[in-house]
């Protein structure tokens, strides 16, 4: 084999074990959101899921809530856009649990964990 294949090879190799590198540590980020800041929702402690209609990922956390069989209160952009910019949210979904001070206990972008929420839920004093 060639000296110049040779180096073609170890150049692709290297190549493709970096992109591999790359989709895997983007797959295993989390999602960050800004901190979130309480505005009126209504009753406390609870969770609020904020949504919209074209958001394939909030079916997805809707479907994680219900089957935590954690109560929660779903915000939809297109319903409710003014309470977005109450509590800062930016993207979606986004999940806020609450406790009884209205202090924000957790957020979670994206489709939560059900272990990581039903612990934030139990923290915030919300029976489940």
């Amino acid at each position: 084999m060639s000296d110049q294949i040779l180096r073609v090879i170890v150049v692709l190799a290297v190549v493709s074990v970096a992109v591999l590198a790359a989709f895997i540590a983007r797959k295993l980020a989390k999602p960050v959101h800004p901190e979130v800041t309480v505005g009126e929702v209504g009753d406390r402690p609870g969770v609020v899921l904020f949504t919209s209609t074209d958001c394939s990922n909030c079916k997805e956390a809707i479907a994680t809530l219900e089957g935590a069989s954690i109560p929660f209160r779903e915000v939809t952009y297109d319903l409710e856009p003014h309470r977005f910019e109450i509590w800062d949210v930016l993207a979606v979904p986004l999940t806020v649990v609450v406790d009884g001070d209205g202090k924000v206990v957790d957020a979670f972008s994206g489709v939560p964990r059900p272990k990581t929420l039903t612990r934030a839920v139990r923290t915030a004093g919300i029976e489940i």
